[in-house]
């Protein structure tokens, strides 16, 4: 297929299902983590139903949904704006390698382009995923100097 029989839309409540099934099995593909259904669920809707929260951006082709990515957003006082953070991104796999991230991408930038304070793109990735690092590379995105920590709660 190409790029042009992929539709990008935002995501609705009729979404919530299938979005958390796409967390669910990204999170089982790239760490090996099992995620609780019902956590995902309602942290899913949490989104939708708030949109200060973040968004979802829907791939579509035909009536199939093949990919999903979260956008969520971190205030920058260095930038004076708006960070949009790409998360839980998944695509089916019979639908990888055939452009449907970069057209999620891209109506990414387009939208935040379109948006009043929006700085920049960020994202992260699991060290080991050479694969996904590629693709952000080729999108034009760069690796900063920074590591992450965390302390979970």
């Amino acid at each position: 297929m190409n790029l042009k029989s992929t539709i990008i839309r935002s995501a609705g409540p009729d979404d919530i299902s299938e979005i958390a099934q796409f967390n669910i099995a990204m999170a089982q593909e790239t760490e090996e983590r099992p995620l609780d259904s019902e956590i995902i669920r309602s942290g899913v809707a949490g989104v939708i139903q708030d949109h200060a929260r973040g968004f979802y951006l829907i791939a579509e082709r035909g009536q199939a949904t093949v990919g999903s990515l979260l956008i969520t957003f971190e205030w920058s006082d260095w930038r004076n704006g708006t960070l949009w953070w790409i998360q839980s991104v998944y695509v089916k796999p019979e639908h990888r390698r055939t452009g449907v991230f970069k057209t999620l991408y891209e109506a990414v930038i387009s939208r935040a382009r379109d948006t009043e304070n929006v700085r920049g793109i960020r994202l992260y990735v699991e060290q080991e995923n050479l694969s996904a690092q590629s693709v952000y590379q080729k999108l034009l995105m760069q690796k900063t100097p920074y590591q992450m920590y965390e302390r979970m709660l």
